[in-house]
């Protein structure tokens, strides 16, 4: 099996693998800083502004891959 047909299969893989993490994380600090803006909803604002931050960095990571993914595939072709 040479390098091409790796790469054609393992492209499409690590780009569901990578936005299922992506998802997987935004899910999690979503649900954890809904949480704490219940527990404490004088803090909301800074709260609000951390997990949009937060956000922001997480879905970097996705858009990374999918970046990755398109360089690797220009070289199969």
């Amino acid at each position: 099996m040479d390098y091409t047909t790796a790469l054609s299969f393992a492209l499409p893989l690590s780009l569901g693998i990578a936005a299922f993490g992506s998802a997987f994380g935004l899910g999690r600090a979503v649900s954890a800083a809904m949480d704490s803006m219940g527990r404490q909803p004088e803090a909301a604002a800074k709260i609000q502004v951390g997990m949009i931050i937060g956000c922001a960095l997480i879905e970097a990571l996705t858009i990374y891959a999918l970046v990755t993914v398109f360089v690797l595939q220009g070289k199969i072709g």
